[in-house]
Formats: structure tokens, sequence, C-alpha cells
């Protein structure tokens, strides 16, 4: 136990500007952890009521344990690329070493830490709590993959390897501006790569193996298949969504004080052009989606619209002018379509995670590769050589490397872990378990005494329940 006076006392460590940028970084955090609840709201509604009390519970603890276990050596291993850029000897041991859930940098108060060795040292501590909210966000965003027929301990442990290890390797290898793909030209601003192609390549391999829903592809005599409850919820959770996003993006870069603010990739940008970037993607994305979703009378489709919008600009939010961004996010639904169109086609039990994330985040990182073309990026403000600050460019040749690499290691990683799990512990409930409901087969809690779909939807058109 430290107590005060008893230890080192450094000021530099809880000066005007750091109290400034903590509260920064806390309000990105709370934000972040924001979209977990609406990500919830978004499932809630799209399930059959005898399922909504289970897909909270699977979402919430799902998320808290890849939240938890990203703490154990996640943020070390995310920290890697700047142990390194420092040239610290041993750079993985001893980032791990600082950054693990019991390291030397989480055994300390802020103002015990000597800046020399650990400048910033709260805003590095907030920002570890921002990294478990994006393993949170990795969960959830999986989870709603499986919905309605997946196990809930196969869930879990893909939540606590995702979150503690997949994610935070791929983070180390493009979030970040000294990682070892950005510092060579990969450019990256909201977890394109890490988080939104990752998960939904690991959707993607989730929903094929689970397999669809009873009544999904062809009738079952036991139920009348999926189909949303309740699309006011979400609604709801989409427009929490869009009200939490504004907040993170902007905790994903760097502010110096009297200097500037930079993305994460370390290319110069501003806090007003990039929430102006945001909003413009919202209403881009509205558009593209309301033309696709009055075409095919789909709703789903309709509100998924915003949503699309920000993911196709989530690659380069940070780089590009407002008026590019309206063109990017106007096209970015059109790109969900396509990934929403091949699913059906596949016969894939998955149309909403795997288009927006991943045909979304793979949009959004080719289009900025070209948009953005020549940006200077990569470095560390004060560093020269190797690691000089915005020592590389855009280029669309190391997004396209980028969206290989990514895929390719989600895909080798989800197939072992998910096969694995699937030949083991089994990854799809009982067929008595999906018709009678999980609400009632795990928790006893029955919902109303209603058909598996609401009131108006037994006749719904195939294209609203296959939205599911």
């Amino acid at each position: 136990m430290f107590l005060l006076g008893a230890a080192p006392f450094f000021k530099e460590q809880v000066s005007t500007d750091m109290f400034a940028l903590t509260i920064f970084y806390t309000l990105a955090t709370v934000c972040l952890f924001l979209l977990v609840t609406a990500i919830g709201l978004i499932d809630a509604g799209l399930v059959r009521r005898k399922n909504v009390l289970d897909t909270w519970i699977q979402k919430l603890l799902a998320s808290l344990i890849a939240g938890l276990s990203f703490m154990f050596i996640g943020y070390g291993i995310w920290n890697w690329q700047y142990f390194q850029a420092f040239g610290i000897h041993n750079a993985l041991g001893e980032s791990i070493k600082a950054w693990w859930l019991g390291g030397t940098n989480f055994m300390h108060f802020s103002q015990q830490l000597d800046p020399a060795i650990t400048p910033e040292a709260d805003v590095f501590q907030v920002f570890a709590v921002f990294f478990i909210a994006y393993a949170a966000v990795f969960a959830a965003l999986l989870h709603g993959a499986g919905i309605e027929r997946v196990k809930a301990l196969p869930m879990y442990i893909l939540a606590a390897i995702g979150g503690g290890i997949a994610m935070p390797i791929m983070a180390y290898l493009t979030w970040g501006s000294t990682s070892p793909l950005t510092n060579r030209g990969l450019h990256d601003y909201m977890g394109t790569f890490s988080l939104y192609i990752f998960v939904g390549v690991w959707a993607l391999i989730l929903a094929w193996r689970a397999g669809p829903r009873h009544g999904h592809l062809k009738p079952h005599a036991m139920t009348s298949g999926p189909s949303p409850h309740n699309l006011g919820l979400t609604a709801a959770g989409i427009g929490l969504a869009l009200f939490a996003v504004p907040f993170l993006a902007l905790g994903c870069g760097f502010f110096f004080p009297n200097v500037g603010y930079f993305g994460i990739s370390m290319t110069s940008s501003g806090i007003g052009i990039a929430l102006t970037n945001i909003f413009v993607a919202y209403g881009g994305g509205a558009l593209g989606g309301a033309l696709i979703g009055y075409w095919k009378k789909n709703p789903v489709l309709a509100l998924f619209g915003p949503v699309a919008g920000y993911i196709g600009g989530s690659a380069s939010i940070d780089v590009v002018k407002p008026w590019h961004m309206l063109l990017i996010s106007f096209f970015a639904p059109f790109a969900v379509y396509a990934g929403y169109l091949l699913m059906k086609r596949l016969g894939i039990d998955e149309i909403k995670v795997v288009p927006l994330a991943l045909f979304g985040g793979i949009y959004a990182a080719i289009v900025s590769g070209f948009v953005a073309w020549h940006t200077k990026t990569g470095g560390f403000l004060g560093l020269t050589g190797k690691y000089a600050l915005q020592n590389s460019e855009i280029t669309p040749w190391w997004q396209l490397l980028g969206v290989g690499v990514t895929v390719a290691a989600a895909a080798g990683s989800g197939l072992v872990l998910i096969i694995g799990l699937e030949k083991t512990i089994g990854l799809r409930i009982s067929e008595k378990a999906e018709i009678d409901g999980l609400d009632e087969t795990y928790w006893r809690s029955p919902p109303p005494a209603i058909d598996d779909v609401a009131p108006g939807w037994v006749e719904a058109p195939a294209e609203w329940t296959a939205a599911t």
C-alpha cells in the first residue's frame, strides 16, 4: 500500500495539462463502453422475445470477460511497439513487465512514477481502460454472430482469447504509430483492422460452423423461425451508437498540448475536422442506406445505413476532407449490402456483423489508401531515424497488405479456435433449448405467452426475417 507522502512525488504527472488529457480519454473510454450497450440494444430488438434476457446476459458477460482478459498481458503486447521505438532492450518482456495487470505501472499512482521512465502515466493508465472497453466491443460484436444458437461457454472462451491475445496482437501490428505495419505506411484510425475486419472474419466462421437457426432457411415444424420482436429497440441501439462514436473516435489519437491533435498513426489531424467527418459519415451513410432500404422495403437495411457510413470511413476520418467523407460514406452501405447478399447466397445466418464489420471494414481500409494517398504517417513525436515522426506515406498497397494480413491471421486463428471448440465442447445449443427459448432454458424466465413472432410479424417478408 502506498500512502500519500510515503513515495516519490513527480508533480509533472499531475499537472493541469495531464488532468485535461486524462479527462479527454476518460470520456472516450466511457463512450466506448456505451457502444457495448448500444450493440446489446440492437441485438435485443432483433432476437425473438424468448431469447432477450439470455442475449443480454451472454453479451455483457462475454464483453467483460474479454476486457478482463485483455488486462493480463494485452496492454503490454500493444505497448511493445513503443518500447521497440524507444530502443528498450527486451522490448516485449519489459512492456509486459510494466503494463500487465500486476505490473510496475499499475502498482503505483501516476505521481509516483518517474516521468523520465513513464511519461504521462495517468493518461496511459486511462488508455489501458480504453482498451478494456475496446476488447469488450470486440466480444459484443462477435456474440452478435451467434445469437439464439451458440452456447455460452464457447462464446466466453472466444471472448477471453480474442480480447486477451488475438486482438492485442493485431492492434500491435496495425494500430499505433510505431507498429510494424503502420510505421511503413499502413493507416488506421478507429480500429478498422484489429476490430472490424478481424472480428468480421471470426463472426463469419462462427456463423458458418454454428449453422442457421431453425426455420431460417427452410420451414421447421416447431418454430416459425427467427424474426425481430422489437425493431424499436434496434433503432434505439443505433441511436445510442451514433451518440457514443464521436466521443470514442476522438480518443483514437494523440493530443499534445501546444502542438496539436494527431490520429493514432501520427497523421496530422484536427479535432474539428475529425468530428465534422464523423457526422458527415452519418449523413452519407444514411442516404445510401435509405436508398437500399426503400428499394428492398427492408427497415433493417435502412437503419444500418448511418452505421455503415461511419464504419466505411473508420480508417480515414482523421485525414480526409468532409466532402471526401461524404462520398466515402455514401457508397459504404452498398459495400455492406454486397456482404448481405453474399451471406444470403451462401446460406449463412449472419447478415449483420459480417456485412458491416468485414465488408464495411475492408471497404474502409482500401478506399482510405486511395483518398489519403501520400499523406504522411507513422513514427512518434521527438524520435529520429526509423521511427521519426511521419517517416512514411499512406498508400493503397500498404492498405491492401494490411487487409491481407488481418484476414489471414483472423481466418487461421478463427478456424483453429472455433472448429476446435465445435469438436470438443460443441458450439450449438440443443434443438429443444432453441425451440423453448434460452430465457426459459437457462434462467427459468419464460417470455409472455405469445408465438415465436410478435403480432404483426407472422406474415413478415422473408427479407425482414432474414435481417436478424
